[in-house]
């Protein structure tokens, strides 16, 4: 089919729809979507609460457990051990199918009833204060990460060891306020950089060592904001900075962005990728409008923070690791294929509409199931029943379609309405990502709830914390922090913060001083300086031919496109 612009149900802008995309939706059997690229991508997040946590009880044993989910909303949730353990059945809780009623309004009854675990992860030692993260160790307020040791405040992490307040990196280690990096070593206050050995204030260098303030370097060492050194003039150089004071720090920051706004910036930030549109994409091929793809995806369309080899799929979220055929689903994968609007869903193949199912195979509309099949609505059919009531059932959703209170239509083939999700939007990923005010999303129709404001007794006042990290002992970790944005932001400030004998411990080796804001206000000052996960035209600054980027036109920085950036800085 050819190409076909529609209106959005949503924002009521057009969008487009072109032959490859009709070739995937074909292939999956779905109907094109209703919604634009853009509305679809804040429907999906609306679902994933990655970093707001809570204390509550575990609905099964009374402990005290930390979950993703309020303790005053509907969701029961299960310590996570004893959520996977044999102690219970999600299958108790099936339903028979009503088709008198739209599905959405019996998936959402099924939720209020199975319980969900505290969190979502898998195979973690010692990480209870982390979210969305697997094959991790030794890790706190982790987020949307996987196979990590001895890590902190971070999120979108791979293989990273030892390192605090990171935003998107891989296969480091001994690092500190990076964002998007790869293969680094004691590297501290860096951007888009990789291959790097012991630097600080980097943008943009690969392969380089001992270099400080510096940007567009290439394989180069002794470098000091952009200026060669030799190996005893450098040294001398970076004691004029002290990272283990605050106000170095501070002062630092301020040169170093000055020098930032002389660097010539790609596109985007691709390592052995083809044929491709978005930023941060590493060994990816065909893949477009997509973001935060790593170690591998092909023939994707605007999918975001996934890979370790994600095949033919689109609108994902978290997805991957051998997954294929997934289309509008948050975190899922992990040798399965054709997860079709899931949240949360690891292995298996054709499950539905499905929400923290494992290792299942011909699931629609089921909530905790594992290693289950022809299941719906967690009630077990045989092969040939499932296989009558499912065209029954696709039918029934557009002919008794889920109208939210705002008019929008969902039938099969769109995903869960936001106004239905497991999370209030502000605690969910679309408020990180679109971050409206409390007004502007509860006009549009969707939950918001007031998070709680403890009061903290703060023992350290911002201007008290300790300027050096040589005046701080181990009885630091006792202290009540206050946050220096002192609950004035707009980035979910908790007003105080600890710092963790981990934290501790970890400062005192990368020798940086201690934080003055909380984790939530450094992790949204990570967001703000990185660049948003949106493509516009702009036209390159040397040889002005037209270029998708993620830098907005009216943006000072200097952007190339890939050739020119290419024959300049190489």
């Amino acid at each position: 089919m050819d190409l076909e612009t529609k209106l959005c149900q949503n924002c009521r802008r057009n969008f487009t729809i072109e032959s490859e995309d009709f070739n995937f939706y074909k292939k999956i059997d779905v109907p094109p979507p209703t919604w634009c690229p853009m509305c679809r991508r804040e429907r999906l997040l609306s679902w994933r609460n990655e970093r707001t946590l809570y204390k509550r009880k575990c609905a099964a044993t009374g402990k005290d457990i930390v979950s993703i989910f309020s303790p005053d909303g509907p969701i029961n949730a299960y310590e996570r051990d004893y959520w996977w353990s044999d102690a219970w059945d999600a299958r108790q809780f099936g339903m028979e199918y009503d088709f008198s009623i739209p599905f959405f309004t019996q998936f959402r009854k099924l939720m209020e009833r199975v319980p969900m675990p505290s969190v979502f992860n898998s195979t973690c030692v010692n990480s209870n204060y982390c979210n969305h993260v697997a094959k991790s160790k030794d890790c706190y307020f982790v987020f949307a990460s996987f196979q990590n040791e001895n890590l902190v405040y971070s999120s979108q992490c791979g293989d990273v060891r030892d390192s605090s307040d990171i935003l998107t990196a891989n296969s480091s280690e001994l690092c500190y306020e990076v964002i998007k990096g790869m293969k680094l070593y004691h590297v501290l206050f860096a951007e888009n950089s990789e291959n790097c050995n012991d630097c600080a204030f980097i943008y943009d260098c690969k392969g380089c060592q001992q270099c400080f303030g510096c940007t567009n370097l290439r394989n180069k060492s002794y470098y000091f904001f952009n200026t060669p050194c030799t190996k005893e003039e450098y040294q001398e150089k970076i004691k004029e900075f002290d990272l283990g004071k605050r106000s170095d720090i501070k002062r630092a920051w301020t040169l170093f962005e000055a020098e930032k706004l002389k660097a010539i910036r790609r596109p985007a930030f691709f390592v052995n990728t083809t044929n491709s549109t978005g930023d941060y994409l590493d060994q990816c091929d065909s893949c477009k409008y997509c973001f935060g793809i790593r170690m591998g995806g092909r023939n994707c369309k605007y999918c975001m923070n996934g890979g370790y080899t994600l095949n033919d799929s689109y609108d994902t979220f978290g997805c991957g690791d051998n997954g294929e055929l997934i289309y509008e689903s948050v975190d899922a994968g992990l040798s399965g294929s054709r997860f079709l609007f899931d949240v949360v869903a690891y292995g298996g193949t054709n499950v539905e509409y499905s929400l923290n199912c494992h290792g299942s195979e011909n699931l629609f509309g089921c909530i905790g199931l594992r290693n289950k099949r022809y299941c719906i609505l967690n009630k077990e059919y045989t092969k040939e029943e499932y296989e009558i009531l499912i065209p029954k059932i696709k039918a029934h959703m557009k002919e008794i379609p889920y109208i939210d209170t705002k008019g929008r239509t969902y039938s099969y083939g769109e995903f869960f309405p936001t106004e239905l999700s497991l999370f209030a939007y502000n605690e969910s990923l679309a408020y990180e990502h679109f971050p409206y005010t409390k007004e502007v999303i509860e006009r549009r129709g969707y939950p918001w709830r007031d998070l709680p404001k403890n009061e903290y007794a703060i023992t350290v006042h911002t201007e008290n914390i300790p300027e050096s990290i040589a005046d701080v002992f181990e009885d630091i970790t006792k202290e009540v922090l206050e946050c220096g944005h002192k609950r004035t932001c707009l980035d979910n400030c908790v007003g105080a913060f600890r710092i963790t004998p981990q934290e501790f411990s970890l400062y005192k080796k990368i020798g940086v001083s201690l934080p003055e804001l909380c984790p939530n206000c450094r992790h949204m000052e990570r967001i703000k300086r990185a660049n948003p996960f949106f493509l516009w035209k702009r036209n390159c600054g040397k040889c002005g031919v037209s270029m998708e980027t993620t830098y907005a036109p009216e943006r000072p920085e200097i952007v190339y496109c890939e050739e020119c950036y290419q024959g300049e800085i190489y």
